[in-house]
């Protein structure tokens, strides 16, 4: 009996930016490096399903997009699959077109096939060409009349290597509305249903899902296969721990899919990456991309990497991204038809077997941050690849609009990356992390950004204490970290004419910043204009008129650590947009602060042998079931 690797869908939501992700109204050819469509006219009246269109007459309608097309050389690379048949339903006189790609994204025809009347036409393909990269994709051309496309589906007929089911676990902290959405999407996907043993909702707010107006229908719908459990919040690693620890009790589950609250699912993803995860030759973490959902058309993360020097995590490719699939799609892009190989994926949707949960144990008491990569390095070096699987992706609140390095997510960021690095690192000293760290020191305390440093040295220290203080504080790091903001009047968000500058000077200081190109300084430049703020925001106080009213104002994209080091003061719009930030120089907090840095780093590099030695030992306690358990238990 053959098995769905993969359903041909179209979008949930009547949306035109959506469209190009999933079919695209003509073939575009590409001119001079630039799209030219042939008809830029996407009706979204044609589409008549959730798997069925219209194809006018004369039209031609390609299915080599990102949703739709069939990612061969994953399939290839990392299952034991290796004949996939393509079956098109069709009613009407229209032409069918077959197509691959290899990895450098060069189309290459397989078949092409003349239908008339109710037909449905299958398509036999061979995996073996597609080591590099590759999809596999179908057009159809409609005749003098409408052809009526009515579903297409990707099967095989090899048998899968897990037979599981998968649990769902949703952490939410004050995300109601966004949770009912998720399941409501859940309970009209049936197909999806057949592959989900449970959907555990982890709700840590105190906006709970339960009390939204629309859940009692939904919960109703789903019945006993949703289960509500409310915890205090322990962050997303808390979260997701719970749900990895729920599933764990239940044997029909081989999986357990972990989603984030502020998503859009595409339903038909999260059945794809179980049936991957099933078809999988070892027990394989299957990643998602991640859409913006705030601007649906674009890509934000592919595949992710953590690069060993640094220890810092990026996306491949990253100067590439975001790729945005309304100006170019996924056959006019060569670069996404490689094999890209991840070393993490993101917990926004991430699908991870039991049994590799029950060999490496549950996320580090992280509350946030660096707790997937972490995981997915654990399971790596135990033997088990990440692999994000194109084709699989959910839309999620992007970092647009966010500058998460200067809240209270500071204290996060610093810690749980090198706790990271002291688990996994296999450079000496951590290669340059400790550096890094350092240097991101430097530049928050030259603009004048205290508060973050503030963060960064109280994250050195727990670090340095050893490692039983990462579940000690998993409950009351991020309410202490937001506590400590009131000591730091840069953290206070003034709305618009909120702060007069001190005179018009600051105003056309900003205009002429605007007007020109000011790049970071590099090399010798980059030395000297560092020891040279240094010594001044040392020896120098600020000039007390400067310190009554921002002498210049920035916008957010302006205000750049070789800009901001220039003045004694500054009014920075915000991130989001919501107000501005006032940045005042405090020279004794500054001589603190960057006494505090060296002294702090200059440790950590010394001890890092040790507390490396030290964390690693520490690891199965702090990952264990049962330690989580019982941190459930006492937080209950």
């Amino acid at each position: 009996m053959p098995h769905v690797l993969q359903n041909v869908v179209f979008p949930l939501e009547r949306d035109p930016d959506l469209l190009p992700l999933y079919v695209d109204p003509e073939t575009w050819s590409v001119i001079d490096e630039e799209p030219v469509r042939v008809s830029n006219v996407a009706h979204l009246g044609n589409i008549t399903g959730r798997t069925s269109a219209k194809i006018v007459p004369g039209r031609r309608v390609s299915f080599g997009t990102y949703f739709n097309a069939f990612p061969a050389s994953y399939w290839q690379h990392w299952t034991s699959v290796r004949q996939v048949t393509l079956t098109v339903r069709t009613n009407g006189p229209a032409t069918v077109l077959v197509y691959r790609s290899n990895g450098g994204g060069v189309k290459q025809r397989l078949e092409t096939r003349e239908v008339s009347g109710k037909a449905s036409s299958s398509f036999d393909v061979v995996l073996d060409q597609y080591s590099d990269g590759g999809f596999i994709w179908f057009d159809i051309v409609a005749d003098e009349e409408i052809a009526l496309f009515e579903g297409a589906e990707w099967t095989t007929d090899s048998d899968p290597v897990r037979q599981g089911k998968a649990s769902l676990g949703i952490t939410t902290y004050n995300k109601p509305d966004y949770c009912v959405e998720t399941l409501q999407n859940l309970a009209d996907a049936p197909e999806v249903l057949d592959v989900v043993d449970r959907i555990f909702l982890i709700d840590q707010g105190d906006k709970r899902v339960d009390a939204e107006q629309a859940f009692p229908e939904v919960a109703g719908r789903l019945g006993e296969t949703l289960q509500i459990i409310t915890q205090p919040n322990l962050g997303g690693s808390g979260g997701f721990a719970r749900a990895m620890s729920e599933t764990l009790q239940r044997p029909e589950s081989d999986f357990v899919q972990l989603l984030d609250d502020d998503v859009r699912i595409e339903p038909e993803s999260i059945r794809r990456s179980v049936v991957f995860g099933r078809y999988a030759t070892v027990p394989t973490i299957v990643g998602a991309h991640m859409f913006d959902l705030l601007d649906r058309p674009k890509l934000h993360a592919w595949a992710e990497v953590v690069d060993e020097i640094p220890f810092m995590w990026r996306a491949l490719y990253q100067e590439k991204l975001p790729h945005d699939f309304s100006v170019a799609n996924l056959r006019q892009s060569p670069r996404l038809h490689m094999r890209l190989d991840a070393d993490y994926n993101g917990w926004w949707m991430c699908l991870i077997p039991v049994s590799v949960i029950r060999e490496i144990g549950l996320p580090l008491p992280a509350f946030i941050k660096w707790d997937d990569a972490e995981y997915c390095l654990r399971a790596r070096d135990a033997g088990y690849p990440t692999v994000s699987v194109p084709g699989v992706a959910l839309w999620h609140v992007s970092w647009v609009g966010k500058d998460d390095s200067i809240d209270w997510q500071a204290y996060f960021h610093a810690r749980n990356r090198i706790v990271a690095g002291l688990l996994h690192s296999s450079v000496p000293h951590g290669g340059l992390l400790v550096r890094h760290s350092r240097r991101a020191d430097l530049k928050h305390l030259m603009m004048m950004q205290y508060y973050p440093v503030a963060l960064r040295h109280r994250a050195l220290r727990d670090i340095l204490s050893g490692p039983t203080h990462m579940r000690g504080n998993l409950a009351t790091a991020m309410p202490a970290a937001r506590a400590l903001a009131k000591s730091f009047p840069e953290t206070v968000i003034h709305k618009e004419n909120g702060v007069p500058l001190r005179s018009r000077r600051g105003r056309l200081v900003f205009k002429r910043l605007k007007q020109h190109t000011f790049d970071s300084p590099t090399g010798l430049r980059l030395r000297w204009f560092t020891l040279w703020t240094l010594a001044t925001h040392w020896f120098h106080t600020p000039k007390p008129e400067n310190v009554e009213k921002p002498e210049v104002e920035f916008g957010k994209g302006d205000a750049h650590w070789w800009r901001l080091p220039l003045y004694d003061s500054a009014l920075v719009n915000s991130a989001d947009g919501s107000g501005k930030n006032v940045y005042t120089r405090d020279r004794k907090k500054f001589r603190k602060m960057l006494t505090d840095s060296v002294r702090l780093h200059r440790r950590l590099q010394r001890e890092w042998p040790r507390l490396a030695e030290e964390y690693r030992a520490a690891e199965a306690e702090l990952t264990s079931p049962s330690s989580w358990q019982r941190t459930f238990e006492g937080a209950s």
